[in-house]
């Protein structure tokens, strides 16, 4: 037998396990408590209807195999949103709107980026199907930082974008070659002022109006002459407000990159000690069977991110003779117990602290 895993898996040990758990409850109860309920799709389902709700080209980050009853090619998710919006669509397309969902569970991809090596997460979330307000986008982005709180994460930074800024501006206020329009984008998401001013040099501005959340609205006001963004901006703001004090925010309007199924609002989670993002979320659109589309709300989280070093261990050993009444007043306190057996010392059971003369007393 050999210990060695595939590339891109590992083993989750203590006391990680537990603190990815104990992230992953807390998280959910947060949802809870807001009205989510939790939805846990399968972990694989048909390829072909899987790839119709997953973002442009996602499905080839799934892993695919035949399955042997139905003959069928089945595909096991690499993102867990795209079933709970299927749930959403058929499974609960009677269900008032809107409809508010949390869920859990692993995601595997084929094949994963050079500074995220792990293929296999364990994913967290919330989604509010149904509206397309910002009020909706508000209560999602609120959820996102309370539950965050909650797992014991500090320094929470949220960083805003506006996915279809460009689309929507080449449309109307600023016309630009529709063939020009993607190139457009990724060179302004690209920060490449060169690129940009080949382009349509009037966009060049938007490279600058990133950065603090307050300077970098401005200068989007400053440049939206026309007041075609008015609406929008305004819309920003309100969200902003909904979790001042509670991040620090900041604004890269044209950032597209992982955003590419997001509409108008899109923003991605950092915390102090996490060394890239713990998550993301937006708006965008659920399609149901008849092709009709419905706005949609919501964030990812993943535990793993989270726990960016050895999480502590709190751990009160109970020496031979302890009553099981003490041990379970203790427990009550909020204490891991460890009962001593034959020959069983504080070192030898990872304890923090034993149970002396009434008392919890560290070790060493």
């Amino acid at each position: 037998m050999t210990a060695l895993l595939p590339e891109g898996f590992r083993d989750r040990l203590p006391p990680h396990a537990d603190a990815a758990a104990a992230v992953e409850a807390r998280v959910l109860e947060v949802a809870r408590l807001h009205g989510y309920e939790r939805v846990d799709p399968p972990l694989a389902e048909f390829a072909e209807a899987l790839g119709t709700r997953l973002k442009a080209g996602a499905l080839r980050d799934a892993v695919r195999f035949v399955d042997p009853v139905s003959q069928a090619t089945l595909a096991i998710r690499p993102d867990l949103t795209a079933q709970v919006a299927r749930i959403a669509a058929t499974r609960m397309a009677h269900h008032p709107r809107p409809v508010r969902l949390s869920y859990a569970g692993p995601v595997l991809r084929l094949r994963a980026p050079e500074l995220s090596p792990a293929r296999e997460r364990r994913q967290i979330g919330a989604e509010l199907i149904g509206l397309d307000t910002v009020a909706a986008a508000r209560e999602l982005v609120g959820v996102a930082a309370e539950a965050l709180a909650a797992t014991g994460a500090t320094g929470l930074s949220i960083d805003f974008t506006l996915p279809d800024l460009v689309e929507t501006l080449a449309r109307g206020a600023m016309p630009v070659d529709p063939a020009q329009v993607a190139p457009l984008r990724d060179r302004l998401d690209a920060k490449d002022a060169g690129g940009v001013a080949a382009i349509a040099p009037a966009y060049l501005p938007l490279i600058e109006a990133a950065g603090p959340f307050d300077a970098a609205v401005a200068r989007l006001r400053a440049f939206d002459r026309t007041g075609a963004l008015a609406t929008r901006l305004d819309g920003l703001q309100a969200i902003a407000d909904g979790v001042a004090g509670l991040a620090q925010l900041t604004l890269d309007p044209t950032e597209r990159h992982g955003f590419e199924y997001q509409s108008w609002l899109g923003f991605s989670l950092f915390v102090a000690g996490a060394p890239a993002e713990v998550g993301r979320g937006g708006t965008y659109t659920v399609v149901h069977e008849d092709g009709a589309e419905e706005p949609a709300t919501g964030f990812s989280l993943y535990a793993d991110a989270l726990i960016a070093s050895a999480p502590e261990r709190r751990r009160l050993f109970l020496p031979l003779g302890t009553s099981p009444e003490q041990g379970r007043a203790l427990r009550a306190e909020g204490w891991v117990t460890v009962a001593a057996l034959e020959g069983d010392t504080p070192e030898a059971q990872l304890a923090t602290h034993v149970w002396r003369n009434g008392a919890a007393e560290a070790v060493g």
